[in-house]
């Protein structure tokens, strides 16, 4: 259950709060917001990370303010859908991050947890730092549900690939589904898509080349059997040619000459 205030509504508006105070609101109540410990912001940035690469995702900000109402000022620790204006962004975020670790006030988390999905926002993920890793799932009128490491959170509408729990706060997780994510900005799937890319490409340049080692053999086999006689710079000039069309030509030419004279002028 949230915090009850003593009044219903308190005296302060998201106007009166500058980008770096220490306050969020809540129903026009000051909340103070301490600094992360070490823990919390590293997994923070590896969150951070994921969420912002995904194909879907156009913007997405750290401890960005977010202000549905004149009253209530929310700042995700990760949230997708950061405003490129100064001052804080309207509405909430669809999907929003909160990092919990030792010494989280569990009532504030509570509170914002309320206020976020009251405004809109669609997903909140709870990530549990201390103790056991898990993550929360809060959705609007959804009994909250609880991730492991080994599962993957889905937001549909917001997200296109699935996370897996252990990239919200591993590193070496993170970078991995960080790089597919990119990838697929890209273009490709994923990193297989992109070495096999590369070895069609390889495949190509290998068929190629062996097409034109075939015509140059070809045109001096038929050279040698009709009895025209190569110097060294006609030798070289075929050896250097790297242009089928060309090699094509000079061999039609030895088909019909009698010499080797104007082959390849």
């Amino acid at each position: 259950m949230g915090r009850l205030y003593s009044t219903p509504n308190g005296p302060f508006t998201a106007d009166q709060v500058k980008p770096g105070d220490p306050y969020e609101l809540s129903n026009g109540h000051a909340i103070h917001c301490l600094p992360s410990g070490g823990r919390h912001s590293g997994a923070n940035a590896e969150g951070a990370s994921v969420i912002g690469s995904d194909p879907e995702v156009e913007s997405v900000g750290v401890d960005a303010g977010f202000t549905p109402e004149p009253g209530t000022l929310r700042a995700p620790d990760v949230a997708v859908g950061v405003s490129n204006e100064p001052g804080w962004s309207p509405g909430v975020p669809p999907l929003a991050l909160e990092y919990a670790d030792r010494g989280q006030d569990e009532d504030d988390l509570t509170d914002k947890i309320r206020d976020l999905l009251a405004a809109g926002t669609k997903y909140v993920w709870v990530v549990r730092l201390d103790g056991p890793r898990r993550v929360e799932i809060h959705r609007p009128k959804e009994k909250m549900r609880l991730a492991h490491p080994g599962d993957e959170l889905k937001a549909p509408g917001v997200l296109r690939n699935p996370v897996p729990v252990e990239a919200l706060y591993d590193k070496e997780a993170a970078q991995k589904v960080t790089l597919r994510n990119l990838l697929q900005r890209q273009g490709y799937e994923d990193l297989d898509a992109v070495l096999n890319a590369g070895k069609a490409e390889g495949i190509a340049e290998g068929e190629l080349q062996g097409r034109l080692d075939d015509r140059r053999s070809s045109l001096i086999e038929l050279c040698e059997a009709k009895g025209l006689e190569l110097g060294e710079d006609d030798r070289a000039r075929i050896a250097e040619c790297a242009d089928l069309d060309r090699l094509k030509l000079w061999f039609g030419r030895a088909a019909t000459a009698d010499t080797a004279d104007g082959l390849f002028d």
